[in-house]
């Protein structure tokens, strides 16, 4: 479903004529109000440490729950990238880390509460030291490093994810 679809009256009047304007936005005919649904910035981080390992997290949530995934959320309103991919590992992992590096991005569509949310989701690379512990913590059921030769994609469970992890892997193996 488009996120668009959920709203049958303007926000601004409450006016049930409130159409499609184009293809990512409604406008209200009454008071002539137009909402936009344009993409929400998520994050995603490959945190590698010193002996090739990848730390991934086991989703404990739909969508895909139980499939591997890579720490990473829905940034906030008042935070950039880089705060919400940090704030998100720590929520996720309990470490607390700096300096992410971007590395590129992928347009997604995330299923939540019955609505395809459009996402651009941000991948950043982390290197920590070797000793670095993580545990599962927010909406990660589990939390492991696993060694990069035997990171399968197709163990993650959402498909911008297991994009990103495969043209990750094809650089870093």
């Amino acid at each position: 479903m488009h996120p668009l679809d959920k709203f049958a009256y303007c926000p601004a009047c409450g006016s049930k004529s409130f159409t499609e304007h184009n293809v990512k936005s409604k406008q209200c005919n009454d008071c002539g109000f137009v909402y936009y649904a344009n993409p929400s910035a998520a994050t995603a981080a490959f945190i590698l440490n010193g002996k090739g390992e990848l730390l991934v997290v086991r989703r404990g949530k739909e969508p895909a729950k139980g499939t591997l995934d890579l720490p990473g959320g829905f940034v906030d309103m008042d935070e950039n990238a880089e705060e919400g991919m940090l704030r998100e590992i720590e929520e996720e992992t309990g470490l607390q880390l700096n300096n992410p590096k971007y590395l590129f991005s992928i347009p997604n569509l995330y299923e939540y509460s019955g609505m395809t949310i459009h996402t651009l989701d941000l991948f950043f690379r982390l290197d920590v030291a070797d000793d670095c512990l993580a545990t599962a913590g927010d909406d990660a059921a589990e939390a492991m490093w696993m060694p990069l030769e035997k990171v399968n994609d197709r163990l993650f469970g959402l498909h911008s994810i297991q994009q990103a992890v495969k043209r990750f892997l094809s650089v870093n193996r």
